[in-house]
């Protein structure tokens, strides 16, 4: 008997790699939908048994499409697949009627014993056959595309780990990839206000043929709150740049170390600087317009949930890694 499947991710990397890791020997007729708005179109007009649900959608996000699914009664078993590992995500899709929930990136053996325990997937008694191209997405592959969904996928983990120690909800971003001159960053930032004031810290990074630096901005508004999260002793406030270090520790480790791990590539750190307090972004990053050098940005702006706190980490890749990178596209998808 077929099973009628929808895997639904606006990440075209994603749905490859998801159509991969079902079992080989499962009787499936699979479809894919890009964003929430399609998924549910699909399935108000179609008959699916089962809907692979990533949570971070342009259009309408995961969390949506389960309270329109909960809302209209429609009759799918959803499981969830997604890269924001945080508790309270757990928490959240559970309550709105979620099957279970699945981190990305998906373990074959874990997602087929889950399968197996939902009564949804039977191991075949023969040796499984090798699924046929057609279950596959037929979609080509940028490496826009692949930088956006393993930055999705570092940026959970480091969500999480920061969301653990503040016992916070961190609001999941789109992740943005885009080639840039080193002289324009100040100007392509997206979430900084113009007129506000911020402080920075610098990382470089090295390994394999990757390299390039991390950048955090954070709002002098939001320092105050921070230090009371981090419960920072309001007798003995720590400084500003300790704040920094802090935050700039978790964030640049988790989310650098979730990186390397998708790409086989173990990334080394250099010492954390800071390269200035209480200014201006352009003022902040005085040091690369005057540089011309082309780079691969990868932005996400960090906002926490009932907290007037927002910071902004950027990923700054040479453009020597672009080529390295290609290469590992073509390694994992082949």
């Amino acid at each position: 008997m077929t099973t009628p499947v929808l895997i639904c991710d606006d990440s075209a990397l994603a749905r490859k790699q998801m159509a991969r890791s079902l079992p080989a020997d499962w009787e499936l007729e699979l479809h894919f939908a890009e964003h929430g708005l399609d998924a549910l179109r699909q399935l108000r007009t179609g008959e699916f048994e089962l809907l692979f649900l990533d949570l971070n959608m342009p259009v309408l996000d995961g969390y949506g499409v389960l309270e329109a699914i909960k809302a209209e009664d429609l009759p799918v078993m959803t499981l969830v697949v997604s890269g924001d590992i945080q508790p309270q995500a757990r928490e959240r899709v559970k309550a709105l009627g979620a099957l279970g929930f699945i981190r990305k990136p998906v373990d074959t053996a874990e997602l087929s014993e889950l399968l197996r325990q939902y009564g949804l997937y039977q191991p075949a008694e023969t040796a499984p056959q090798t699924p046929s191209p057609a279950r596959h997405p037929d979609t080509a592959l940028s490496l826009h595309d692949y930088l956006q969904e393993l930055a999705n996928v570092a940026m959970g983990q480091a969500s999480d780990l920061l969301a653990r120690l503040l016992n916070v909800f961190i609001r999941q971003p789109i992740p943005r990839v885009a080639p840039i001159a080193r002289s324009e960053l100040s100007m392509a930032i997206s979430a900084v206000e113009s007129g506000e004031c911020y402080s920075a810290v610098c990382q470089g990074f090295v390994g394999a043929g990757v390299s390039g630096e991390a950048l955090l901005l954070f709002s002098d508004a939001s320092i105050g709150e921070m230090a009371r999260l981090l419960r920072y002793d309001d007798a003995t406030a720590a400084p500003d740049v300790e704040i920094l270090m802090d935050m700039s520790s978790i964030l640049f480790g988790a989310f650098l170390k979730g990186l390397g791990d998708q790409l086989d590539i173990r990334l080394g750190l250099g010492h954390p600087t800071v390269l200035g307090r209480h200014q201006r972004v352009d003022v902040l990053l005085e040091h690369h317009r005057r540089q011309s050098e082309q780079l691969l940005c990868i932005e996400i702006p960090y906002e926490l949930e009932h907290h007037h706190i927002h910071c902004n980490l950027l990923v700054l890749l040479t453009e020597e890694s672009v080529s390295r990178l290609e290469q590992r596209l073509c390694y994992m998808t082949e």
